[in-house]
């Protein structure tokens, strides 16, 4: 299937063309031009997703789980052409785009055969006891419900997985809501066919045409409007701390405060503990240099940092991280605007104090080439921008004097995606210190492994305490991401015939 871009909006299954117009900036290929967002299309959106609410909402567990697993036919369908465009916009390649892809219609038919079991509902039953003294009960029967209208944000690092139809998406789309995506303007032509794909899936199950949209591109303005229009009931975002942070704000101070999921990024510390590093050192110096890359380091499960008890064997670690890093190829990053504040964030290590550079990147316009730093416990804990992520292959090993320093130094971090522990069985005392403070720290962790690589599962939680995620309780990879989009509502003494679908 060929695809050529028309570069218009999908408001409530019509495609909409705007006033303005925007470039794209693809990797490669030529540029084609998109339809600029606007707060009124906001409102078109809005508006016609609350009136599929009514209907979409209220829709049975089995035609919902039709509409999400025809979605999925409906990508597949147009798999070569997403491929062929998702990879010209990012500069990602085929492979990495044809996985992304094969996970984004996984997470849809996961949720598909999810709510067809219906455990999401958390159903509890008590029991009227009329003969109770000194006062009846009432019969209780409770359910969780969706709340109505989301706003999802395109991310500029997933086109598909994060995206138009991502996780974020097909969470609430299982749940019963209808979602207003705003599109990411580094990959406008993947959110279009993913939009079409939507639209297809509506028309054949007989959906609601408001129950998506999307709106592509657009000013501040457009994100600040859909997060703050009182007909949208959540939002599900993944991108920087800064942008997140300021919507998270906007949602807080509206009339009718929301809730902002936002996963936000993170440095995933690994902890190399001592006979781990004495077995193994050098492979586990490879083993992270391969995860520090992928991607070219766009993953907000990056492992950018590198706790080690100081000594030969930490010596050992870094001599091997640096060959393998220095052997890889510099890569294309997702957009101009990542690749120069990668290029920001390698000069910002290089010129700090108490920080030693290994490999000096050479990285130029939208390439980006390894780094790595060393430092000390003492050196990192006294400066705060360490701690801050660099989005992109940046690593920094941190040197400590012992078990004890290296627990001390996690307490001090914030909040994390993941935390990994390497470890031999003559490390379990170390873990077993280390355990209590990790899981404080983050939602994933790991143990002899590495955090790149998501698994789309009931017990994944991609999410951790701020400021990883604005919200530590939710997560916004697995089954468990459906609960966002849900409430709690207690029926008493409703007639069986009045209760909701069970």
């Amino acid at each position: 299937m060929t695809f050529t871009p028309h570069g218009k909006h999908l408001i409530a299954g019509e495609w909409v063309a705007g006033d303005q117009t925007f470039q794209s900036e693809p990797a490669t290929g030529p540029a084609h031009s998109y339809s600029v967002g606007t707060v009124a299309l906001v409102n078109r959106a809005a508006e016609a997703a609350e009136d599929a609410f009514w209907t979409y909402g209220y829709s049975s567990r089995k035609d919902r789980a039709a509409f999400l697993n025809a979605i999925a036919d409906e990508i597949d369908a147009r798999g070569e052409a997403i491929t062929e465009v998702g990879s010209a916009e990012t500069g990602l390649p085929a492979a990495r785009l044809q996985g992304e892809r094969g996970r984004t219609v996984g997470q849809l038919r996961l949720f598909a055969d999810h709510i067809l079991k219906g455990d999401y509902l958390d159903r509890r039953h008590d029991a009227a006891q009329p003969d109770r003294t000194p006062a009846p009960r009432p019969e209780m029967v409770m359910m969780q419900q969706p709340i109505g209208p989301i706003a999802v944000f395109g991310a500029s690092n997933f086109p598909l997985a994060f995206s138009t139809a991502g996780g974020d998406t097909a969470a609430a789309l299982a749940a019963g809501c209808p979602v207003v995506v705003k599109g990411h303007s580094a990959h406008p032509g993947t959110a279009e066919i993913v939009a079409e794909a939507i639209k297809a899936a509506i028309e054949k199950t007989g959906m609601p045409k408001g129950v998506f949209s999307l709106i592509q591109g657009g000013k501040r303005d457009v994100g600040t409007s859909l997060v703050q229009h009182p007909l949208i009931k959540a939002v599900g975002f993944t991108g920087s701390l800064g942008g997140g942070r300021a919507l998270f704000d906007l949602c807080a101070a509206r009339p009718e405060p929301i809730p902002f999921f936002g996963e936000l990024g993170s440095v995933n510390p690994m902890f190399l503990l001592p006979e781990a590093m004495t077995a193994r050192a050098e492979a586990l110096g490879t083993g992270w240099a391969g995860s520090l890359t992928m991607g070219a380091g766009q993953f907000c499960t990056n492992p950018g940092i590198a706790v080690v008890i100081d000594g030969p064997d930490a010596d050992r670690f870094v001599a091997s991280a640096k060959a393998a890093l220095e052997a890889s190829a510099p890569q294309v990053m997702l957009t101009p605007g990542i690749a120069s504040a990668y290029h920001q964030g390698e000069a910002r290590f290089a010129e700090a104090k108490g920080v030693t550079t290994v490999i000096a990147s050479k990285s130029e316009g939208r390439e980006a080439r390894p780094n790595l730093f060393e430092t000390t416990g003492a050196a990192f804990t006294a400066n705060h921008e360490l701690a801050e992520e660099v989005f992109g292959p940046l690593g920094l090993v941190i040197r400590v004097g012992s078990v004890d320093e290296m627990v001390s130094l996690a307490k001090g971090f914030a909040g994390q995606l993941t935390a990994t522990l390497h470890m031999e069985p003559g490390d379990m005392d170390a873990a077993r210190s280390l355990r209590p403070v990790l899981e404080r720290k983050a939602g994933r962790v790991l143990v002899n492994g590495f955090p790149t690589g998501v698994e789309v599962v009931d017990s994944q939680v991609h999410g951790g305490p701020y400021p990883a995620s604005t919200n530590f309780g939710a997560t916004s990879v697995g089954t468990l991401s459906i609960r966002r989009f849900l409430r709690p509502v207690a029926y008493q003494n409703l007639p069986k015939e009045l209760l909701p679908e069970v």
